[in-house]
C-alpha cells in the first residue's frame, strides 16, 4: 500500500490545494488550460484579459469546478496594471503562482513589418510580464519559503528557441526576450525564494493558432510537422505548470522548458 506520509508521495510532490494563483490572459487558449489545471488541483485562481465578458465567462465555467475570480484588465498599459495589481492586492496578501501568459502576435513580410506590429507586441509580451512580475513582489515574497518558493512560470514560445517558419519578426523576438527575462529575474530573485522558469509551448489550440488548425488540410500539415505527430493537449502544459509550482519544482529556476512534441529537436 502506498505512504501517503511519504515526502515522495504524489500528493506531496506534486499537491497545490490551498494555493493561490494569478492566470493573466486566461480567459482562453493555453491560459485557460493552464487555469483550469490549477482550479482542478484546489487552486484559488484569479484570471485576467482584456476582453471583460470572455474573462467573466471563463471564470464563470471554471467555479463549476473550483475557485476562480475574474479581473479584467490590460496589461499592457499602465492604468490597466495600476488597476489590476490595485483590485488583485484587495483581496489578496500574499501570491504563490504567477503564470504569465497573456501574449500577441504579429505578422507581416520582411520589409513591410509595421512599428505597430513591434510596439504592441512587446508591449503585451515583454514589459507586461516584467511589470506584472516586479509589481507583484511583496506578495510573492510573503509566503516564500525555502522549501517551498513562490513561483513565476512565464509563457515563452518554441518560437522563441528555434527560427519560425512563418513571418511574425516581434513575436519571435519577444518570446526569446521572454525566456533571457525568466532567467535574468531568475538570478536576482532566487535568494528572495522566488523561482522563475518559462515554458515554451509548440502548437496549441489557441487564437493564434485558429489560422492554421480550423483548416482540416492545415492542421494535418501542423501535425506531421511535429515529431509526436499531434497538437499539445491541456493535460501537456497543464501538467508541466503543475510541475513548476509544485514541491516537485521547487529546485528548478532558470530553466526553458519546451513542450512542443519534440519540435526543438529538430534542426
Amino acid at each position: 500500500m502506498p505512504d501517503s506520509s511519504s515526502p515522495l508521495a504524489l500528493a506531496n510532490l506534486f499537491g497545490l490545494d490551498g494555493k493561490v494563483a494569478v492566470v493573466t490572459g486566461g480567459s482562453r487558449g493555453i491560459g485557460f488550460m493552464i487555469a483550469s489545471g490549477l482550479v482542478a488541483n484546489g487552486v484559488k485562481v484569479y484570471i485576467t484579459a482584456r476582453k471583460a465578458e470572455q474573462c467573466d465567462a471563463a471564470a464563470a465555467e471554471l467555479s463549476e469546478h473550483g475557485d476562480c475570480i475574474s479581473i479584467p484588465a490590460d496589461l499592457s498599459t499602465e492604468e490597466g496594471l495600476t488597476s489590476f495589481v490595485a483590485a488583485l492586492t484587495a483581496r489578496e496578501q500574499q501570491i504563490d503562482i504567477l503564470v504569465n501568459n497573456a501574449g500577441a502576435a504579429w505578422g507581416a513580410p520582411l520589409g513591410e513589418f509595421p512599428e505597430i506590429g513591434f510596439d504592441k507586441v512587446m508591449a503585451i509580451n515583454v514589459k507586461a510580464p516584467f511589470m506584472l512580475t516586479q509589481a507583484l513582489l511583496p506578495q510573492l515574497r510573503a509566503g516564500a519559503t525555502a522549501d517551498d518558493p513562490a513561483r513565476v512560470i512565464m509563457i515563452g514560445s518554441i518560437d522563441g528557441i528555434r527560427v519560425p517558419i512563418g513571418d511574425n519578426y516581434s513575436y519571435s523576438a519577444s518570446k526569446a526576450g521572454v525566456h533571457m527575462m525568466a532567467r535574468h529575474m531568475a538570478a536576482h530573485l532566487v535568494n528572495d525564494d522566488i523561482t522563475i522558469n518559462s515554458i515554451a509551448p509548440g502548437p496549441f489550440e489557441s487564437k493564434m493558432m485558429a489560422y492554421r488548425l480550423e483548416d482540416p488540410d492545415s492542421r494535418k500539415m501542423v501535425e506531421a510537422s511535429v515529431p509526436r505527430k499531434r497538437i499539445g493537449s491541456p493535460q501537456d502544459v497543464a501538467g508541466t505548470v503543475i510541475f513548476l509550482a509544485s514541491r516537485a519544482g521547487a529546485y528548478t529556476t532558470g530553466a526553458v522548458v519546451p513542450v512542443d512534441g519534440g519540435i526543438s529537436t529538430l534542426s
